[in-house]
């Protein structure tokens, strides 16, 4: 499965050197290949090469109606309060301007959500102005996904307990579901035929210790048909957790990847510095792996951010090893699927994000406490790259620029 990737520009890329017949008007270049870095506390995206040294290329602003937003919120009581509500909980007392990302086809437009604003908007790459803003149903918008065809984006709403489904070119509602409280991850499966959503449940609250688990809401996996947005089944892991004698873990899925076959899906949970898998035709959990806790980790669940202890999971491109991104306990590792086991553990500050490079060599994860992305080879387990980017970088997806592209 490669619903990470956002195809090549749909029919735009002609063979390199290709001959062009006189009088013909000679194509216009190939998009480029390149990474986007959310930058989420100051609203722009960084982008970067999408492998090798990972050197920055540009920063794209992406609130450039800033102002009129702002305009807006503070003159609305209910919004202003969800707005301030935002900053001050999951923002950690900042804006959230820029969490998921992903580029058109053709790779001229970025299209962003946008936590603190409720919304997801396109912005043209060329000249950075909004193309078209979609508002999210509640009052924060939170992670995509893109569909393997590339044409559509899905987003959650998560205090709205909605996915939309969007035209990634248009900005035009395909369609929405309903989910569990605070949708969170989305993942496409089956050439695009279901969209899996995870809802993570209140994570703002200070009610954190086990016991306390029952007020964190209504917690599950939604999977719905992409043709009809009916909900086709739905899965609470808290039956499948207890059934795996972890009664002790939270069924908040946060990250997860399918493996190629989409056979096995490994999973993050709340408050877990670890890995869930969960065998999809037999419907249960196959095995849970406690990874190393740093001994300078705060034992207080509630100074973690967003009940996250680990955020942050990618599957390399042949299935065979996972990389971790171990939030809470400042580092991440690559870990050997078969036996589960980590290698070394390459330190770095609040990792938020695990992507895989574009060449598949690397996990590529975002340092939200030092501003960086660091590049960790899946071969070694060892740090191979690392670059500057804007404050409190989370998410890193692969996405496409137009050639010779500037930042405008």
């Amino acid at each position: 499965m490669k619903a990470h990737l956002v195809p090549l520009a749909l029919g735009l890329v002609l063979a390199a050197g290709a001959a062009v017949a006189p009088g013909q008007a000679a194509a216009a270049p190939a998009p480029r290949q390149v990474m986007f870095v959310g930058n989420n506390w100051d609203g722009t995206v960084d982008v970067i090469e999408a492998g090798g040294a990972y050197t920055r290329i540009g920063r794209l602003n992406v609130v450039p109606d800033r102002a009129q937003r702002l305009a807006e919120i503070y003159l609305n009581p209910i919004r202003l309060a969800f707005y301030l509500g935002i900053q001050q909980g999951p923002g950690e007392g900042h804006d959230q301007l820029a969490d998921d990302m992903y580029t058109t086809p053709a790779g001229d437009a970025l299209v962003i959500s946008r936590p603190s604003f409720a919304d997801v908007v396109s912005i043209d790459l060329a000249t950075g102005k909004l193309r078209w803003r979609f508002p999210v149903s509640g009052f924060r918008s939170d992670h995509m996904a893109v569909s393997p065809d590339g044409r559509s984006v899905a987003v959650s709403a998560s205090t709205g307990n909605t996915v939309h489904v969007l035209d990634i070119v248009t900005g035009r509602q395909l369609g929405s579901f309903a989910t569990g409280d605070k949708p969170h991850e989305n993942v496409y499966t089956g050439g695009g035929r279901h969209l899996w959503n995870m809802s993570i449940g209140e994570v703002n609250t200070a009610l954190d210790d086990p016991w306390l688990d029952f007020t964190k809401g209504d917690r599950k996996i939604t999977v719905a048909d992409t043709a009809t947005f009916k909900v086709v089944r739905t899965i609470d892991m808290r039956t499948r957790l207890d059934a795996a004698g972890r009664k002790d873990l939270s069924d908040a899925v946060r990250p997860a990847v399918f493996t190629p076959d989409e056979s096995k899906l490994y999973f993050q949970v709340s408050f877990f510095a670890g890995l869930v898998e969960y065998d999809v035709a037999t419907d249960r959990i196959t095995r849970i792996k406690d990874l190393p806790q740093n001994p300078a980790t705060d034992p207080d669940r509630t100074t973690w951010v967003n009940d996250s202890r680990h955020h942050g999971l990618s599957i390399s491109r042949d299935g065979a090893r996972l990389c971790v991104a171990g939030t809470m306990d400042d580092y991440a590792t690559v870990v050997d699927r078969a036996t589960l086991t980590p290698g070394p553990l390459v330190t770095a500050s609040k990792p938020y994000w695990a992507t895989v490079s574009a060449d598949g060599r690397d996990c590529v994860i975002s340092e939200a406490g030092a501003d960086r992305v660091t590049a960790i080879s899946f071969a070694t387990g060892q740090a191979v790259a690392s670059v500057p980017v804007g404050d409190h970088p989370q998410r890193v997806r692969i996405g496409y620029l137009p050639a010779g592209w500037t930042a405008p």
